[in-house]
């Protein structure tokens, strides 16, 4: 169990108390420093200008007020006045490190003309002095006071700012998740529900269709399914590149992408133009999900149609260009909350530096075009373009 932090209104009760006790012990070497003996009076007003300092937290103005009036009256009686600067002294800081600048200083002025009028009281014989100490002291506390106040401001301030990062990070880490399960739900998903609906149709008429049909599906929901492992295991675990980690789709398996959209019923041709090389992971991830949901769309929306992909590895950068010739989907007609993918895929392309581009083919179909740059300083300055606009 962890010890439990006292309450500032407690703290400051106990300063008050303790600065109290060290006041009255003061007190009673009055007649030694050639002052009249405190009294009943005297112990009060020694009370009144301490005690309020527990309130110096909620209410700093008024607790400085309180023993200020309170250390007036004591030198006014003619008892001795250092006995009451304790809680005077305290106070004034305490505005000074939670108060404007311009409160501190009217109250340092009110606590220097108490200690000049201390001072004429008491007919001490140098009033210069007495004026510097209070000038001095004065300045010294209101000073620290606000050192303390802009201390607390800029530990708000950084506070705040490292909320707001966390905050963020936190909407940029549920993005990418959303993202990834779009991805592997909304293709795997609609591979199935085409498949089942071609078993359901050709289930008396050919069987062994509606047997291929079934493979398709056993196969690519057991691929969705490991897709989704991999992603909550990823999110389980803290070190994300741990042994055992399941490997993130590659172009690598891209051909095995076309061969599932096959399946699903929309022929696809795959063309790779130049020569393949390994890119960043990142960058192999982000074209193969822009391929992935291409082929989604075309394979729901497209109709009677047939699909191409186009892969060309450049000297800088990485273009995959996936059409397809059936009827397309008119943007009017797509449902209200739908078009997470398009947004998804231009998300993904700008956090490499890239952009992806999608619309109706002039002559017919529909095509989008993502390109990407390969190299660390192409990814740089895309990612600065971005961050200016």
């Amino acid at each position: 169990m962890r010890p439990r932090t006292p309450r500032p209104l407690v703290v400051d009760a106990l300063i008050a108390s303790a600065m109290a006790l060290v006041a009255v012990l003061l007190g009673r070497e009055s007649r030694s420093q050639g002052w009249p003996e405190l009294d009943a009076t005297a112990y009060l007003l020694v009370a009144l200008a301490h005690l309020p300092v527990a309130l110096r937290g909620r209410h700093p103005v008024t607790a400085f007020a309180a023993v200020e009036a309170a250390a007036a009256v004591y030198v006014t009686l003619g008892y001795w006045p250092v006995v009451c600067t304790f809680g005077c002294l305290l106070a004034l800081y305490t505005v000074a490190a939670t108060r404007s600048l311009r409160a501190a200083l009217v109250c340092a002025g009110c606590l220097a003309a108490l200690w000049v009028y201390a001072g004429v009281v008491s007919h001490t014989p140098s009033m210069a002095s007495v004026l510097g100490q209070a000038l001095l002291y004065c300045s010294v506390l209101v000073w620290f006071g606000h050192l303390a106040r802009r201390s607390a401001e800029l530990t708000r301030r950084l506070r705040a700012e490292q909320a707001e990062r966390a905050r963020r990070a936190v909407a940029e880490e549920r993005g990418r998740i959303a993202r990834e399960l779009h991805d592997v739900v909304a293709h795997h998903m609609s591979v199935i529900s085409v498949q089942a609906g071609l078993a359901r149709f050709v289930l008396d008429s050919a069987p062994a269709k509606a047997r291929d049909a079934l493979g398709t599906i056993a196969d690519t929901s057991g691929e969705a399914l490991e897709e989704l492992r991999r992603m909550l295991h990823v999110l389980r675990e803290e070190d994300p590149g741990s042994p055992g980690r399941a490997p993130m789709p590659t172009l690598a398996r891209l051909g095995d992408l076309v061969e599932r959209v096959r399946a699903g019923g929309l022929p696809v041709d795959l063309a790779v133009e130049g020569p393949e090389r390994p890119l960043p992971p990142g960058v192999e991830l982000c074209a193969y999900r822009v391929v992935q949901e291409a082929l989604t769309n075309a394979l729901k929306h497209a109709g009677p149609a047939r699909a191409r992909v186009e892969l060309r590895y450049g000297a800088q950068e990485l273009t995959a260009r996936v059409t397809d010739d059936g009827g397309g989907t008119d943007p009017a007609r797509v449902p209200a909350g739908a078009g997470h993918g398009l947004i998804g895929m231009r998300e993904r392309a700008k956090l490499y530096g890239g952009a992806v581009s999608a619309g109706p083919r002039s002559g017919g179909g529909y095509e989008v075009l993502l390109t990407l740059p390969t190299s660390a300083a192409g990814r740089g300055r895309g990612s600065a373009a971005d961050a200016e606009r």
